[in-house]
């Protein structure tokens, strides 16, 4: 424990000073140009399913089971097929940039047509294909799925999606990415993850101090080009050099709202302008109730249209409070207005309504994001 408490204490000043600064490196805002991953789709069958699996509907996956027996030397018709231990399965991964043949790759499965369960299938080979069409790595083995389903004649229980699942490792790579930094050898493009004209401006401004041979350039908002004169240029450590660039980053002004879950994240440096708030309480309740009418007498005549009918009564109360009233200073941050706006009893979704509300009127300083 006494270790533990020196250890922190070494590292405190590290980490009060990081965030005062609020300074991050270049790796974790932009990135180089042509460095990305790059998907990759395969069609293939998932055998060894306990009568999980497709059912006879599904031609496409007995059309598959043949073309696959037919590798082996076993012709078979599609009318001799009926088991439903296999499943037609879409596998996708993804190639890093950079990637030599020999690496492994994580592949995900999912069923493609009406299969219960994936679970205890074993995955055949499947070449993995990129955009150009080329074969980039191969995919097998056995399925990982992090759920189950159980059925019996009148019941049943499921726990997640049984008809996806995953293979660490499963794939493969064939063949090195087609993609890599982009540039001559002299010069490289750095994309920002979020488009900003001063992030940029300070991105350039930074490059020039640390690499004074260096002449970088803003493109636009999200790029900043970096040219070295001289002859041909070590790019692996310049890139070193650039990503471990410490910039000063300004943070956008935004408040995020999810309607769905009732969730609402702002940042602590937002303000909202001088605005008064009112909060209508009104309350309408339908209540319907349902009569019976009985017809006179006790003898009907068969065949008569007199019969019994239900009537419906229905009755409407309006109920109407007074309406609070919240008045908010000039420069009241989001946390503040929603803390204020708690102490009258709003529900989340009804402060969200409200903060909708102050962005229309053009109190809100920021964007306001709605999922």
């Amino acid at each position: 424990m006494r270790a533990l408490i020196l250890l922190w204490m070494c590292l405190l000043p590290g980490l009060l000073h990081a965030a005062d600064t609020g300074d991050v490196r270049v790796k974790d805002i932009a990135r180089i140009a042509g460095v990305r991953d790059n998907p990759l789709t395969g069609y293939g069958l998932v055998f060894g399913l306990s009568g999980s699996g497709d059912s006879p509907r599904n031609r496409a996956t007995l059309q598959s089971v043949a073309n696959t027996l037919r590798n082996f030397g076993v012709n078979v018709e599609l009318g001799d097929l009926a088991s439903r231990n296999v499943a037609a399965v879409l596998v996708t991964a993804k190639l890093p940039a950079f990637a030599e043949p020999g690496q492994q790759l994580d592949v995900q499965v999912a069923s493609s047509g009406d299969a219960r369960s994936l679970v205890g299938g074993t995955l055949m080979l499947v070449p993995l294909h990129g955009p150009d069409g080329k074969v980039y790595a191969i995919a097998q083995g056995a399925i990982s799925v992090g759920g189950y389903q159980f059925e019996a004649i009148t019941a049943s229980v499921q726990k997640n999606h049984p008809t996806v699942g995953w293979i660490p490792a499963g794939a493969s790579v064939e063949q090195r990415s087609p993609l890599g930094v982009v540039g001559d050898g002299n010069s490289l493009s750095i994309l920002l993850n979020e488009p900003d004209f001063t992030l940029a401006q300070r991105l350039t401004q930074a490059v020039r101090a640390a690499l004074p041979d260096a002449q970088a350039t803003a493109e636009h908002a999200g790029k900043v080009t970096v040219g070295f004169a001289g002859q041909r240029t070590d790019l692996v450590t310049r890139i070193a050099q650039i990503e471990n660039i410490r910039i000063a980053r300004e943070r956008r002004s935004r408040v995020v709202v999810n309607e769905r879950t009732g969730t609402i994240v702002a940042g602590g440096d937002i303000r909202i302008g001088q605005v008064s708030i009112t909060h209508g309480d009104l309350r309408v309740e339908v209540n319907t109730r349902y009569s019976v009418s009985q017809p006179d007498g006790l003898l009907i005549r068969p065949g008569s249209d007199v019969r019994t009918v239900l009537v419906p009564e229905s009755r409407i109360d309006v109920q109407e409070g007074v309406a609070p009233v919240v008045a908010v200073a000039e420069g009241t941050s989001v946390a503040e207005l929603v803390s204020a706006l708690r102490t009258i009893k709003l529900t989340t979704r009804d402060v969200i309504a409200v903060l909708q509300s102050i962005k229309a009127a053009g109190a809100l300083d920021g964007e306001l994001l709605i999922q």
